[in-house]
């Protein structure tokens, strides 16, 4: 596709590139015997079976307690009871002891019960009843039980080592998005940003994060805060230095990358932790750490800094539960966002009072996790907001399965599923590339400029930079091998670079689209040749003279 035409989708976000990258893929897959490869979308192709077998059995059974209830003939059943229902299930179970997730079940709630301390027809009643979905979310920001089960997953998942010190209130929402959406909407509304307000994003960065803060709704500007591959992805202390200006309000990070697919180091994190504590202590920060299970002992800036941390969970990659939507917001319980409002000047207290004075007859009492939970269903709705009863069960089910998984059997073989595909990849580039045990193989970003620079010839990087879009890499992906990739580009990475996904396809193609990487390289090369030879050609005695 000729450079003015590719001109023209500068402005999409990759994932709207995606669907075009996608309707030419198409086409190749349907005039030759190729596949269309779609690794631009970083949905996984696997999925966690053993909570999801305890889940539907779990099912099976809140249904035997709703007809226990009531049971009419036209199929009504009544609302679960709570008395004696933990003997009821263990007693159904064992008669059941050979359908799958049986033995699950059996054994998770014995580990939630004994872990936490729980009363076992309260947490079985919690479990039944949302998992059947006929009342409303009580509390409407997370159920008790699953809050302290998910908090603890949490202090894993996000935290690691050393846990921090003190308890995180959680909100459960519909997936990280939701809690993307949710986070911009309150920090607006409680004046913690306002419209000119300057915000440090770490880039390249998933694309939302760039694009959300443009819209009329916010109109906050934009500092980055690079982390480049010289630097293994990692923020030097040039990029650190300016989030020592007072005027960035906020820090937004996500950790592991998305699309380098990086983990800060203890390092950087040392770094940041000291900046915050002796120059910002009123930074605010953002951490969206959805890949960081893919890392071993990985720990985010919700455990360094816990008290400046909105912190960002989803379940969808780890767990293969895009479908799901499962997330959710942590906010300590000690946080500077609570006293930032209560220093706010007596006229912005009066409107805040005005906007939440229908909740309670002391509003600057709410705290910021409870804010987060109003306006996500514009304050007016805030006694429907929650998410759905049973996402919450799946939810419960999902963290309890790891932690009674010791071993961590299934971190390894998720790990090694991405590794597996990341090797592939690499070898069918025909490149090394240094193992670094930050990385999580989620995604990978191929930097053309930096690979050609070394691997084709700085000449050649030159002549692409003259005369070919960077758009075209993606684009000539999809028309010659069917295959999508998203452009690196709209993630703030570099302009001639591509992110693939090592989530979503079978093992054995990643080295095939290796292969059509570096064969979109050989052929940059090879109209690198022919521009000269035809240059040299013009210039021959016999030829005629360049225009």
């Amino acid at each position: 596709m000729d450079p003015v035409t590719l001109r023209t989708f500068e402005t999409l976000s990759p994932f709207e590139i995606k669907d075009e990258l996608i309707r030419l893929a198409k086409l190749t897959a349907q005039n030759s015997s190729i596949a269309m490869l779609n690794a631009g979308r970083g949905n996984p192709n696997w999925v966690a079976t053993t909570p999801r077998e305890g889940f539907f059995l779990l099912g099976q059974f809140a249904i035997t307690e709703s007809r226990r209830v009531m049971s009419k003939p036209a199929g009504i059943g009544g609302m679960p009871k709570a008395d004696g229902i933990a003997m009821r299930l263990d007693e159904w179970l064992a008669a059941h002891k050979d359908s799958p997730g049986a033995t699950f079940l059996r054994d998770m709630v014995a580990f939630a019960v004994k872990k936490f301390d729980f009363k076992p027809d309260a947490f079985v009643h919690e479990l039944v009843d949302s998992i059947i979905g006929d009342n409303y979310p009580v509390p409407d920001r997370m159920l008790v039980h699953n809050e302290r089960i998910v908090h603890e997953y949490l202090m894993w998942a996000m935290c690691g080592e050393p846990r921090p010190a003190g308890q995180f209130d959680l909100y459960a929402v519909e997936g990280g998005t939701a809690a993307m959406c949710y986070i911009f909407k309150s920090l607006k509304a409680n004046r913690l940003l306002n419209p000119g307000d300057t915000i440090a994003l770490a880039t390249p960065i998933f694309t939302p994060y760039l694009e959300m803060p443009h819209l009329e709704d916010y109109g906050l500007n934009i500092v980055t805060v690079a982390a480049s591959q010289e630097n293994r992805f990692q923020f030097t202390d040039e990029e650190l230095k300016k989030l020592e200006d007072p005027k960035i309000k906020a820090f937004f990070v996500v950790n592991p990358g998305n699309p380098y697919a990086v983990a800060l180091s203890e390092e950087t994190i040392a770094k940041i932790v000291k900046l915050v504590k002796t120059k910002r202590p009123d930074l605010m920060l953002l951490t969206d750490d959805v890949y960081g299970t893919f890392v071993k002992g990985f720990r985010g800036l919700l455990g360094a800094l816990p008290h400046n941390t909105i912190g960002v969970y989803s379940y969808s990659k780890y767990f293969g539960c895009t479908g799901w939507r499962l997330g959710v917001i942590a906010i300590h319980r000690d946080n500077i966002f609570d006293k930032a409002i209560a220093k706010h000047p007596a006229n912005t207290l009066t409107a805040l009072d005005k906007r939440y004075g229908a909740l309670t007859l002391k509003p600057r009492e709410i705290k910021m996790i409870d804010r987060i939970v109003a306006d996500s269903r514009d304050v007016a709705l805030n006694h429907t907001a929650g998410l759905s009863l049973p996402q919450q069960v799946m939810m419960a089910l999902f963290s309890l399965s790891e932690m009674m998984d010791e071993a961590k059997l299934y971190q390894k073989t998720c790990m090694e599923i991405v590794h597996s595909r990341a090797q592939r990849m690499v070898e069918g580039l025909g490149i090394e590339v240094p193992d670094n045990p930050l990385h999580d193989r989620y995604y990978g970003l191929v930097d053309f400029e930096f690979w050609a620079n070394k691997y084709v010839g700085p000449e050649v990087v030159t002549y692409m930079k003259e005369h070919i879009h960077p758009l075209d890499i993606v684009f000539r992906l999809a028309e010659d091998h069917g295959i999508v990739l998203l452009n690196g580009g709209g993630f703030h990475a570099p302009d001639w670079s591509v992110r693939v996904s090592f989530a979503n396809l079978d093992d054995e193609v990643y080295s095939q689209i290796g292969r059509a990487t570096r064969a979109v390289a050989r052929g940059y090369r090879q109209a690198f040749d022919a521009y000269n030879q035809a240059l040299a050609t013009t210039k021959s005695p016999g030829g005629t003279k360049k225009a």
